[in-house]
């Protein structure tokens, strides 16, 4: 081997020497390179994960915007919703009071509408006698409805009131009906209003008024018989309404 060695010249070694420098710079070269690759890899994929990241952020404040969207939405929500809960809450306070004032009214109610219908009744016993049987009758069905435990406090109310405004419409029409007398006569009666009650018999010979003060009828003279006689068909709507002279007691009127 040194043999070998020494026979070699001088340029053959620097030939050799220059071919290997050659392949160690390539070798180097090729290091250099695959490292560079390997970073350029490196740096692609640390940009991708960047990017990656940079998008899954993006996407988390996206959706921290769209839930703090929704939070202050379920805010206001909340608020509206309490606001109509205690808006609520009062109503039901103040249905509470009005109950008990309906109970305490209703309570009220049956013996204010007895006293209402005693008065009636009063009222009734001392007014002109006119259809005295059908006005105390129905003064008597309406005590026995409000005895009954079904019939509501408000239906008593109107039954009671009713019966006044039945009473009230008697004094602001005439009205005529048949009827007997004491000794049994059959007779047509007139009432007008409550400015007076007449009667006159069946064939128009005899009339007379019904005298509040002393409770009796009184037999007019004769010539009131056209008077009353005019009124009656007024009265039945076989004539049209005129003026009439009719005796009335002073104060009646």
């Amino acid at each position: 081997m040194l043999k070998i060695i020494k026979g070699i010249s001088l340029p053959a070694l620097f030939c050799f020497s220059t071919f290997v420098s050659a392949n160690e710079i390539e070798v180097n070269m090729e290091n250099v390179l695959e490292v560079g690759r390997e970073n350029q890899k490196l740096s692609a994929n640390s940009q991708d994960k960047i990017d990656q990241t940079e998008r899954q952020t993006d996407k988390i404040v996206n959706e921290y915007k769209v839930v703090s969207k929704q939070v202050e939405g379920l805010k206001l929500y909340n608020e509206q919703k309490r606001i109509q809960i205690q808006a609520q809450l009062d109503l039901m306070d103040k249905l509470d009071n009005q109950l008990t004032q309906v109970v305490v009214i209703q309570r009220q109610i049956p013996p204010l509408a007895q006293k209402m219908l005693d008065t009636l009744e009063t009222f009734i016993s001392l007014d002109t006698p006119f259809r005295i049987e059908e006005r105390r009758g129905r003064v008597d069905l309406v005590r026995s409805s409000l005895a009954k435990p079904k019939v509501t406090a408000s239906e008593q109310v109107r039954q009671v009131l009713e019966a006044y405004n039945i009473e009230a419409e008697y004094g602001r029409k005439i009205d005529t009906y048949e009827d007997e007398l004491s000794d049994g006569t059959v007779v047509n009666i007139l009432v007008i209003g409550r400015i007076g009650m007449f009667y006159q018999t069946k064939d128009e010979r005899t009339s007379g008024r019904w005298n509040n003060e002393v409770g009796e009828w009184e037999e007019l003279s004769s010539s009131y018989r056209k008077p009353i006689r005019d009124a009656i068909r007024i009265a039945k709507k076989l004539a049209p309404t005129d003026m009439l002279m009719m005796p009335v007691v002073k104060g009646e009127v």
